[in-house]
């Protein structure tokens, strides 16, 4: 089965090195944020490629400020389900800002990052920033 990410209903279990983000768009709990002009839901689609930097750690729309987390994160909730305990999450691609996939983007020129693992198939270890930015 294929890890779904419905992008709501998610939970931040545990979060290290909290900040607080002022968004450039809307972010949902546990989405992938970067930069971008802004502070921004992730993407790993090569036109509009933004890396992962933090976790958001609350609910924000543009303008706001909310809590975010560069460190290790345990997402849980009901947010994410279907997924394979030790897989590998990236950034997703397409017009999916902000979730996670176990798919690997093979585009050249797409973000091909390793941003967590599942730990189980509703619980993601996220470890936004610890490894090195790459690209198909």
């Amino acid at each position: 089965m294929a890890i779904a990410d419905s992008q709501a209903k998610g939970v931040i279990e545990f979060g290290e090195n909290e900040t607080l983000l002022k968004l450039a768009g809307t972010v949902k709990v546990g989405d992938a944020v970067g930069w971008s002009s802004g502070w921004v839901r992730a993407l790993a689609t090569v036109a509009t490629a933004i890396q992962q930097r933090y976790v958001a750690g609350e609910d924000g729309a543009s303008g706001q400020r909310i809590k975010a987390y560069s460190g290790k994160v345990l997402l849980g909730g009901s947010r994410l389900s279907g997924g394979t305990a030790g897989a590998a999450l990236y950034v997703a691609e397409a017009t999916s800002n902000g979730k996670y996939t176990e798919t690997a983007p093979t585009t050249t020129g797409d973000c091909n990052t390793i941003v967590g693992y599942m730990i189980s198939a509703t619980e993601a270890a996220l470890i936004p920033g610890r490894n090195s930015d790459s690209v198909a």
